[in-house]
């Protein structure tokens, strides 16, 4: 219904412009209009609403976004008296004034979430549009801070913060720094930037403000609840995560790089005659023939069928790596380029990067192809059919590059299949992973795992895992990865893992480095994916021929491959916990490493605690992430009773403590009595 103007109340006049706006009900959902704009919020699962808001129109639908198509079923309501509409969804409840100024409320008790606020009380207001051409915006939507407010999430960067409260975060997709634009708030609500476009978000002292440089209209997410609901519900709305084999739970093998067929078995084959538990074993780049023609080059892989036949019968899966760029060198570029299936360009040649190819001197310029394109996504994925699951069985694959990298990283030159690349740019991971979970289910195939160096809000609903990117080798960037991973796990991504040592260099006969590779082994082995990785000294140039230093758990010394092998059995121990707690992301969106107050939000002192995580609900993990330390003090949370999982010491919640933590011992505690095989 519309609401007589002759009703509307006064509103400022210290606005330049003062608008009051007219209110309806359409299909559920409450919509307000003003000189203009559109705003249009509707009930998007129990506790949530999605929120909508365009300039020149009515809203649009089938815009690029992480959204299912259909939301679950929620009970709602709405009021529209006195000048205000009201929405009400279970926990959450929206008022929106006249002027369409949002808040959003504790249905409960009334209590304020989240508020959009004004820039100025003149101009402009808390959305702002300023036209960039062709019906695009670039759009600021600006909320309220809170002196008490902590927020999490975003994605993975390696800032280092947990708590993100005072940074200004890019959005946008880099090596190492995967933009997923959702926030978890410690005021209770959780929220989804629901927009791929490139921009940034700003977590200031005196106001949030998200802005995209190029987009058609603002579209976000809302509900309300405590951390552990948020992640139920934020799962719910973006896909939920396949359940993972049970092969890809165990410890994964890999280094920069294995060359040859002959390589790669030997060290499979070293694994088994040492009666060492691995699971994967990792085929990296340059195995093909030419960049992005995704095939084995018989030069150095002769026979792929007995390759995957003998690592079978050892229980080995092997994993290749595919990526998305493809060499002008290809027998795929011709008819790829013909059929537009890479990325357009608004200017210049059709070519995003520089990469060194096969039977070439020098670097050749490369084109992605246009994940976002269905029918590109079919083209590809049929020659990764044809030349590796059909003729070999291969079903897991390592998307590598899938940023994409550019070079240079110029969104704005690109055109995509799904719009231009400034309104776009943020979603090619998720479709890229998208290319091989919908191929596997098309070709009968049920267990799907990608790992993946980027991502975006939903890729975990296409059996994406992801991992920290291309990191250093040293105890601060050890450190920076146990934020990283939480603040992803509370994004929505399950599946997440790091290269165990870093990637760029270490040496394995450093003492030094040595104790770098036990300490972050022993985090790896408690990560929700193990996988051993990096370019270890001596390294090589960059190109076809190029291998890296040993980087197997034999290769640091006895006393150190020792410890190594001491994980190794851990985490094969450990795998019916870790699918136990896999099953439950799977279920109902929980994350497997989980900050301290995702399990006790009450606990004030939890809500600060970065270096420390649960894994799964029973197994509190505190990484030592210093050098020479023989001690480790970690804070264990109030509400329950905790057991040093090696002494079988006891504590009561609520205080840090201090334990022994030789270069053999990571400090694990047990919550409330639970029991875990930790001890041999």
């Amino acid at each position: 219904m519309n609401q007589p103007a002759e009703n509307q109340p006064q509103v400022s006049l210290a606005q330049s412009s003062p608008t009051v706006g007219t209110f309806r009900e359409r299909d559920g959902a409450l919509e307000w209009s003003g000189r203009q704009e559109t705003v249009r919020i509707e009930p998007w699962g129990p506790d949530a609403v999605r929120v909508r808001a365009r300039l020149g129109g009515p809203v649009l639908d089938g815009l690029p976004g992480a959204l299912l198509d259909q939301p679950p079923a929620a009970g709602s309501t709405v009021k529209i008296e006195e000048g205000r509409g009201r929405l009400t969804v279970g926990a959450l409840t929206v008022d929106v004034d006249a002027e369409g100024l949002i808040r959003f409320l504790r249905t409960e008790d009334g209590g304020e979430l989240l508020a959009e606020e004004r820039a100025h009380f003149w101009w402009p207001g808390s959305r702002l549009y300023t036209a960039v051409g062709n019906g695009h915006h670039r759009l600021e939507q600006r909320f309220a801070a809170y002196d008490d407010e902590r927020l999490y999430g975003l994605g993975q960067h390696q800032h280092g913060r947990l708590d993100q409260k005072g940074l200004v975060v890019d959005l946008v997709q880099r090596n190492a720094e995967v933009s997923i634009p959702v926030l978890t708030s410690s005021r209770g609500y959780t929220l989804l930037w629901n927009n791929p476009a490139i921009g940034r978000v700003e977590l200031a002292g005196n106001g949030t403000r998200w802005v995209a440089d190029s987009a058609r209209q603002i579209d976000y997410w809302i509900t309300a609840g405590a951390p552990a609901e948020a992640q139920r519900a934020y799962s719910a709305v973006t896909g939920r995560t396949p359940m993972l084999p049970e092969w890809a739970a165990g410890f994964w093998q890999c280094k920069l790089r294995y060359r040859t067929q002959d390589e790669l078995l030997a060290v499979a084959r070293e694994y088994k005659r040492r009666g060492l538990p691995i699971d994967a074993i990792v085929c990296d780049f340059f195995h093909w023939t030419h960049l992005g023609e995704w095939k084995f080059d018989p030069k150095e892989w002769p026979d792929p069928a007995a390759m995957v036949r003998e690592l079978e019968e050892l229980g080995i899966k092997l994993v290749v790596s595919v990526w998305p760029s493809v060499s002008p060198l290809s027998e795929n570029h011709p008819v790829m380029e013909q059929r537009g299936y890479f990325i357009g360009t608004q200017y210049g040649p059709l070519a995003h990067a520089d990469w060194p190819d096969k039977e070439v001197a020098s670097t050749v310029q490369v084109a992605f192809y246009d994940a976002t394109n269905p029918d590109a996504r079919e083209f590809v994925w049929s020659r990764v059919k044809e030349n590796y699951l059909d003729p070999y069985g291969i079903k897991a694959f390592w998307l590598d590059a899938c940023e994409p990298e550019l070079k240079p990283g110029f969104q704005e030159n690109l055109r995509y299949w799904a719009g231009p690349g400034l309104e776009v740019g943020n979603i090619y991971p998720a479709d890229n992973a998208r290319t091989f979970y919908e191929g596997m289910l098309a070709a009968g195939e049920r267990d799907v795992v990608t790992l993946n160096r980027s991502a975006w809000a939903g890729s975990q609903r296409y059996g994406a895992a992801l991992w920290s990117g291309d990191i250093g080798t040293d105890f601060a960037t050890l450190r920076r990865q146990i934020a990283a991973g939480l603040n992803t796990a509370l994004s929505g991504i399950p599946w997440w893992n790091t290269d165990i040592g870093g990637f760029h260099g270490g040496d394995p006969d450093d003492e030094a480095y040595r104790e770098v590779m036990v300490r972050w082994f022993q985090f790896g082995a408690l990560s929700p994916l193990m996988r051993l990785h990096g370019f270890r000294d001596p390294g090589m140039p960059l190109g076809p021929e190029m291998t890296g230093g040993s980087n197997e758990v034999w290769s640091y010394g006895e006393e150190a491959g020792a410890i190594l092998e001491r994980y190794l059995r851990l985490r094969e121990r450990l795998k019916p916990y870790v699918l136990k707690v896999m099953r439950q992301a799977h279920e109902e969106g929980l994350p497997v490493m989980r900050p301290l107050f995702l399990e006790f939000p009450g606990d004030e002192r939890a809500w600060q605690v970065a270096d420390a995580y649960l894994f799964g609900p029973d197994l509190l993990v505190a990484p030592v992430l210093e050098p020479g330390a023989t001690t480790w003090t970690t804070y264990l949370p109030a509400g329950a009773r905790w057991k040093d999982a090696w002494t079988g010491d006891t504590y009561e919640g609520g205080a840090s403590v201090t334990v022994d933590a030789p270069l053999d011992r990571i400090p694990l505690f047990l919550r409330d009595g639970a029991e875990l095989p930790i001890a041999e």
